[in-house]
């Protein structure tokens, strides 16, 4: 038997550089690419860090209002305690011996001493 080898000319083509392309289009892609659980969590942060700054300046406000109110106040409580101040001494210096004694001449009162009468304790 005679075997007959088959001899295939193969032509051999020069290796293309394919893995330098697709490495190039993977590095654009992870830097252009950013997933969909990326950019949600992203807008979340956003989203609390702008609430949380809304309700510190809200609440620095109202305490704020609240020191100004306190100072309003205080302001007040001070004129009026200066006002029993003067009352008081207006009262001390109107309710002296002698001039309720002018006063009492004034309106035609005389001291009768068979009239007075001394409570005791007092």
């Amino acid at each position: 038997m005679a075997v007959r080898v088959r001899q295939d000319s193969y032509i051999q083509q020069p290796v293309v550089p394919e893995q330098q392309q697709p490495k190039k289009q993977q590095s654009n892609r992870k830097k252009s690419r950013i997933t969909v659980k990326e950019k949600f969590l992203y807008i979340a942060f956003v989203a609390v860090v702008a609430v949380l700054a809304v309700s510190i300046l809200h609440k620095q406000s109202s305490i704020q209002q609240t020191s100004m109110e306190i100072q309003k106040i205080e302001s007040q409580i001070s004129e009026i305690e200066k006002q029993n101040v003067d009352l008081k001494v207006q009262v001390s210096e109107l309710s002296t011996y002698e001039r309720i004694w002018e006063k009492a001449k004034a309106l035609g009162l005389t001291l009768n001493e068979n009239n007075v009468k001394v409570v005791p304790g007092e």
